[in-house]
């Protein structure tokens, strides 16, 4: 898979498994440990996580621009040093009000590493090999979350404190070592001088982009229709067995390792990725009729139904991702990668908070009719998303065939 990889490329997709191994060990003990072993409620919990996700959001882009002005090189290892110290302080963590300053304070240094990250894939990848290269470390990242979940699973079992606090100064160290692969072997990417890139947050006054990013989150729902809306579904509104919904989620994790960097091709332009985004709406939208006809069926015919919903649902997963890469990558003028891919991740985050409500009070709770005004939502965020393209080729002057990006 990396071996026709630049070697700058193949190091960060080691650098991601590494990553993602300690990422993955934490997604499946982090919310038990600040409950069973921190003394913190279920409730401050999740008002730590919507700090954080606020926090997020709104340094998203501002810290993008440090990848622009600094060089990405050294900022994805400066928040990545940063994510190292906040997951040490968090094996301290005693009280509410510390755990609310430790989750914003790595809120922003998550922020700060996707667009550093976003702008060092783009330095250090030719330009029509952009894609492919994100696509292939969602592989590795998922590869690496996978394992990471898989050790979890001994923490978990023994259930000691001493146990959770080794598990999460591993993660810390996780992400010193990927900051040493990311500072020592790899190419510097040139910072962009102040005097000749584009101004700090043009991102943020770019219309047309913040319309596709607004698009591209209400499509990026589809990670919480998997976790939250479809196994809830599965359980509360089928007569489908529970331990499907853990075939499901496997299913899912397989298809993206097997096909995600066969479904990007064709996406590093705009006209592919454009249509790729389109797709993506219309496939997650017969995904969500294809689950809503599971509210009147029962037996078998349920679970090949079930079966049915998550291949569509992937397929269209990886259509998203891919679509949405390509066109943050190609709608980022010279020297602005850092703050576009971290305007582009706005998307992501606003999707993550909102989805899990929406979903789960529209689609699973108003059953059939609820599952068929979310695929009427995705089909819609999906067919506006080459309007918005267009719209931003006439915005910034860009001057191409007629027929390069796709009609809705």
């Amino acid at each position: 898979m990396t071996a026709s990889l630049p070697p700058a490329v193949r190091r960060l997709v080691f650098a991601t498994l590494v990553n993602t191994l300690g990422n993955g060990l934490y997604f499946a003990i982090g919310a038990l440990y600040l409950t069973r072993a921190a003394g913190l409620s279920v409730g401050q919990v999740g008002v730590g996580l919507t700090v954080a996700g606020l926090v997020g959001l709104l340094t998203s882009t501002p810290l993008g621009t440090v990848a622009d002005s600094l060089g990405p090189n050294r900022a994805y290892v400066g928040f990545l040093i940063l994510q190292a110290i906040t997951m040490t302080a968090l094996t301290q963590v005693r009280s509410f009000p510390v755990y609310v300053v430790i989750a914003a304070v790595t809120a922003v240094a998550d922020s700060g590493q996707r667009g550093a990250k976003g702008a060092l894939i783009a330095g250090v990848s030719p330009a029509d090999q952009r894609v492919r290269t994100r696509a292939i470390l969602r592989v590795a990242t998922n590869v690496g979350m996978a394992v990471g979940m898989g050790l979890a699973g001994i923490v978990l079992a023994v259930d000691r404190r001493e146990v959770y606090v080794i598990a999460l100064l591993a993660n810390a160290a996780t992400y010193l070592v990927t900051a040493g692969l990311v500072r020592f072997g790899m190419p510097e990417v040139e910072r962009v001088s102040a005097a000749t890139g584009p101004s700090a947050l043009a991102a943020l006054r770019d219309r047309p982009f913040l319309a596709f990013v607004a698009l591209d989150g209400v499509l990026s729902m589809h990670a919480a229709m998997a976790q939250v809306a479809i196994p809830l579904w599965v359980a509360t509104a089928t007569d489908a067995p529970r331990w499907l919904i853990a075939v499901l989620m496997v299913l899912n994790s397989v298809a993206v390792v097997l096909l995600q960097i066969r479904v990007a091709r064709g996406t590093e332009r705009l006209a592919g990725a454009a249509r790729a985004g389109r797709r993506a709406g219309l496939l997650l939208a017969v995904a969500c009729a294809v689950l809503a006809l599971t509210d009147v069926t029962s037996g078998a015919i349920t679970i090949g139904l079930l079966v049915v919903a998550a291949l569509v649902h992937v397929i269209g997963e990886m259509l998203q991702s891919a679509g949405g890469w390509g066109i943050s990558f190609e709608l980022a003028p010279s020297g602005a990668q850092g703050q576009y891919q971290g305007a582009y991740a706005m998307g992501r985050q606003v999707g993550d908070m909102v989805a899990p409500l929406i979903l789960t009070t529209i689609a699973v709770g108003w059953g059939w009719p609820g599952w068929l005004l979310t695929a009427l939502i995705f089909l819609t965020a999906g067919t506006s998303i080459p309007i918005a393209v267009r719209r931003h080729q006439r915005w910034s002057g860009i001057q191409q065939k007629p027929e390069e990006v796709p009609a809705a």
